[in-house]
């Protein structure tokens, strides 16, 4: 296939895209197959540019790429397509990233797996974020690195070599045989990954899977500044953009929002975020606790990038293990968090705790003053020493109003951390950059938290911090909005159909400032066994769903998203947020996310007419 047709097929896409692709952050399940995604999009991508048809209407009808945009997108794929065509690669061999870091660490962190050398060679100098010390004693990473004049001057290796030129051209790579791995860094965009040879291919799905668990895709907007830039057009240019200005309007408006005063840090997305402060923690206990176990503390049927994030990070470093907490169901987190830290106190191990609150997607509330007294508890090791305090990180994504860390915080007093994914409320789903803020307890750790965001190159971009700046000001007054709408719905379906199960705060709970907008929904079953009456909650729980899209597609979505701000969102968390957790933790329930701007008594009439269908 010709550069040329390439270029212009590509240049085309670009005048007639539709705007989801510039726009769109969180994927549309109603064309989503999980298991065929990239191939899925590319290979009829491939037939539309076979037949040279770049409408929109086309383009438009192609199925979802990945997921919105965390571990891909339309315009990451069509990007590593033309890339992959003028270096005669596969496309699944290219792979785009918003970090330029971390396509290094994934392949450091396959290796380490395998027990496989690495060399990293490179011309010029490596990046200033690149910390050698770091990713060997915290990471646990092996490699030797190489400064070369250029790729001829690469040294066999007996092991995997990852070659990172200093000035990549975009669409161009220097690929020889001697190299399994290059890396091409764009400063303002990211980088983009190339795996050479057959040899190497086994190391894609791995590498994919850290670009979904621990940082992003190259967002859709730099997307397409790079595609303008292999076309030979200029690109939109950050410089545009007052970056300055608008953090300092998103630092202001988190301090306000949380009620703390500390550092707010800005990620490329929650799990960016999440990711950073694992790291951190875990780097500030390797340094503060010599050769004591790490214990990272999290429910085993949490978000499912939560908990498989926490148990990749302790796969890959000696002492560090996860440790199962039940929150759900018939299981009390406060109950739960009591008995954890006391086991963990009498190995005299190094407890930190991920919890989400309210808990997704059962939308629960612990006990807030007894949560205090059990982590506020002073606890004994088995030589009846002093054991170490927890550090309690907090995902409160579903209220991020509620100011657990404030001064007068329910958590003041207790090592805090709390993060949010800001793919929700903060942006409206206009962006996925995630933030977190400590309080004063727990201000020393932000230090290293903030080192590691660094590392991983996982800060916010420029676009998203200005997509925060301004949808942060408005957020508080959506989320009440929203949860007004939310417990109207709820109150209307309890009504209408009684014996259906929801999961949703009390009005007590509300009162206490836990406003969420999104409930759980367990329909009535039938059946005379389990297994019949579970198959057939499912299959209702389903019928449900596709009756509320079909009927008012305008507003209702397959979507897993939250804090929108329009329309309704549907989903089953089982099949989608809860992807990598165990099966027999999973929730087979229909999750509701309801917005503050939304036709409420359509959603009213469709829910009726289900419930008349379905008697």
């Amino acid at each position: 296939m010709t550069e040329s047709k390439v270029l212009n097929y590509i240049e085309d896409v670009l005048e007639n895209m539709p705007t989801d692709w510039l726009k769109l952050t969180t994927h549309r399940l109603d064309i989503y197959n999980e298991e065929q995604a990239k191939s899925q999009f590319l290979e009829q991508f491939e037939i539309l540019f076979k037949a040279n048809n770049s409408s929109t209407s086309a383009l438009s009808q192609l199925p979802t790429a990945y997921d919105y945009i965390r571990l891909g997108h339309p315009l990451s794929s069509v990007l590593e397509w033309a890339i992959a065509n003028l270096n005669n690669l596969n496309p699944e061999n290219v792979i785009s990233f918003s970090s330029r870091t971390i396509p290094v660490l994934a392949v450091l962190r396959k290796n380490l797996v395998d027990d496989k050398e690495t060399q990293i060679c490179y011309t010029g100098e490596l990046p200033e974020f690149f910390d050698t010390e770091v990713l060997k004693s915290v990471y646990g990473y092996n490699f030797e690195l190489k400064q070369v004049k250029n790729a001829e001057e690469i040294p066999e290796f007996n092991g995997s070599t990852i070659f990172i030129p200093q000035k990549g051209e975009i669409g161009k790579a220097d690929l020889n045989p001697s190299i399994d791995f290059c890396v091409n860094l764009y400063p303002n965009l990211g980088s983009v990954l190339l795996v050479n040879g057959e040899q190497n291919e086994s190391y894609i799905s791995e590498i994919q899977h850290v670009r979904r668990r621990e940082t992003i895709a190259m967002t859709p907007a730099d997307c397409f500044s790079a595609l303008q830039q292999l076309i030979g057009k200029s690109s939109v240019n950050d410089e545009k953009i007052n970056v300055e200005a608008n953090k300092k309007s998103v630092v202001d408006s988190i301090k306000k929002i949380t009620g703390t005063n500390t550092k707010a840090l800005l990620a490329s997305s929650g799990l960016s975020i999440q990711y950073a402060i694992m790291m951190g923690v875990i780097d500030d206990a390797l340094e503060k606790h010599k050769g004591k176990a790490i214990k990272i503390i999290v429910p085993p049927n949490c978000y499912g990038g939560t908990n498989d994030q926490a148990r990749r990070v302790a796969a890959c470093i000696d002492n560090v293990e996860v440790v199962d907490l039940l929150v759900d169901g018939d299981n009390d987190m406060v109950q739960s968090i009591d008995l954890v830290l006391d086991r963990v106190a009498k190995e005299d191990a190094v407890p930190y705790i991920i919890a989400e609150i309210p808990t997704n997607p059962r939308v629960e509330v612990p006990d807030l003053k007894k949560l205090k007294e059990v982590l506020s508890k002073e606890r004994k090791t088995a030589t009846d020493d002093t054991a170490i305090d927890p550090v309690f990180i907090l995902d409160q994504t579903f209220c991020p109003n509620v100011q657990f860390l404030a001064n007068d915080g329910i958590l003041s007093g207790i090592r805090s951390i709390s993060y949010v994914s800001g793919s929700k409320f903060p942006s409206g789903g206009k962006c996925t950059a995630g933030y977190c803020v400590a309080n004063n307890k727990a201000e020393a750790l932000l230090e290293k938290i903030e080192k590691h965001l660094l590392l991983c190159d996982n800060e916010a971009t420029a676009l998203q911090v200005e997509i925060l700046a301004k949808q942060l000001p408005s957020m508080n007054k959506r989320i009440i909005d929203a949860y007004k709408n939310t417990r109207e719905f709820v109150n209307f379906i309890r009504k209408t159909l009684p014996e259906a199960k929801i999961n949703f705060v009390s009005e007590e709970l509300a009162q206490e400032g836990f406003t969420p907008s999104v409930f759980s929904l367990d329909l009535p079953t039938k059946g005379n066994t389990d297994e019949e009456r579970e198959t057939y909650k499912r299959a209702l729980n389903q019928k449900l769903i596709d009756m509320m899209i079909t009927e008012i597609p305008n507003e209702s979505k397959h979507c897993v998203s939250y804090g929108q701000l329009k329309g309704c969102y549907w989903t089953i968390p089982a099949s989608s947020t809860q992807g990598t957790t165990k099966e027999d933790d999973k929730d087979y329930i229909a999750r509701v996310s309801v917005s503050p701007d939304l036709d409420l008594e359509h959603h009213k009439k469709v829910f009726s007419d289900f419930v008349s269908n379905n008697r």
